[in-house]
């Protein structure tokens, strides 16, 4: 399926002024989100690096760093990274919380780039407030826990990407497609991704404020202070899963569905479903989902290459996104 998206799609970079928070649609006026844009990075930008779930060998950071110097950056790794609690946390909830702290409060650092997801993220919503988040925007990099990180600056903000994390970066050495566009957003570039056809595409063109990402993981924050389907801002909904059996994830959408989210979603992009069981009659997920989605008029992208496989394009969560889908393929512009 990776190889498939590299084949047939293809990726442009818009170039972006440095400090331009009103996010361009391409071929339409500007349009206003309630989230910002931190400052697109600069040479000499400090980076913190950071393990805000579960532990990962000291290796991938210290390579992921190497790799950010090359590109002119700065990176700082975490003085807690290294450690580990039990058996899968990266340290102490308390030293994972100090060091997601502290580079949300030094002012020298102008991203985040986070080691690897797991679990856990969610126990720190109490303990960071939306202040705090807002008052310091910088970039939050990362996917599948750090999901509820995505959830909590989107919802105080800001806008954070979606997209590899240090263990990727650094198993391909900084040169995959996905870690060169990632650092071509993180400079100012922002991406526009053409995807070929897939049968459970649905047509039609929306845009809205992107949010959602790991299925699992941002289902449990509703109802929460960092629930952003929460007010009526119209929004895109990215949805990728991992892992988990098809009932599992046709129980979360129809809760979705209750809950009222679907009656406000404008379109949905649907990334990878990696390793997911297949316990009930349907050939995919896309092809479950797609009976659900077809009882609404929005426009429906399948088969985005973002989630836990590569390639995992990088994806703005909190920007306005159109996404445009024909008979020929689908188009998702920031």
């Amino acid at each position: 399926m990776a190889a498939m998206f590299c084949c047939h799609a293809t990726v442009t970079k818009a170039a972006m002024p440095e400090n331009d928070n009103d996010m361009q649609v391409s071929g339409q006026p500007s349009k206003k989100t309630s989230c910002k844009a931190p400052a697109f990075l600069k040479r000499g930008d400090k980076v913190a690096i950071i393990s805000p779930s579960y532990f990962l060998d000291t290796e991938y950071a210290y390579k992921a760093a190497n790799i950010l110097r090359e590109w002119g950056l700065v990176p700082v790794i975490g003085p807690n990274v290294g450690k580990k609690s039990g058996i899968n946390y990266a340290g102490t909830f308390e030293e994972r919380l100090a060091d997601l702290k502290w580079a949300l409060h030094d002012p020298e650092v102008k991203a985040i780039l986070c080691n690897r997801g797991g679990y856990s993220t969610i126990q720190m919503i109490p303990f960071i407030t939306k202040e705090e988040l807002a008052s310091h925007p910088k970039w939050m990099i990362g996917f599948s826990d750090i999901t509820t990180l995505h959830a909590m600056e989107v919802s105080s903000g800001v806008m954070s990407i979606h997209g590899n994390m240090s263990r990727y970066i650094a198993n391909g050495e900084g040169k995959d497609e996905s870690t060169l566009t990632l650092k071509d957003l993180l400079f100012g570039k922002m991406p526009q991704y053409t995807l070929p056809a897939h049968p459970c595409n649905q047509q039609g063109k929306a845009t809205g404020k992107l949010v959602g990402g790991n299925l699992c993981t941002f289902f449990p924050l509703m109802g929460s202070k960092v629930d952003y389907f929460q007010g009526d801002e119209e929004f895109i909904l990215f949805i990728e899963e991992v892992g988990e059996s098809f009932h599992n994830l046709d129980r979360l959408l129809n809760m979705l569905i209750l809950n009222g989210v679907m009656e406000r979603c404008k379109g949905v992009i649907l990334g990878y479903f990696s390793d997911c069981k297949r316990d009930i009659a349907y050939d995919s997920v896309e092809q479950m989902f797609s009976t659900y989605f077809s009882k609404y008029d929005i426009p429906v992208v399948c088969g985005f290459p973002a989630g836990h496989e590569l390639p995992n394009m990088p994806l703005v969560m909190g920007a306005p996104v159109t996404i445009e889908v024909t008979a020929d393929g689908a188009k998702v512009t920031f």
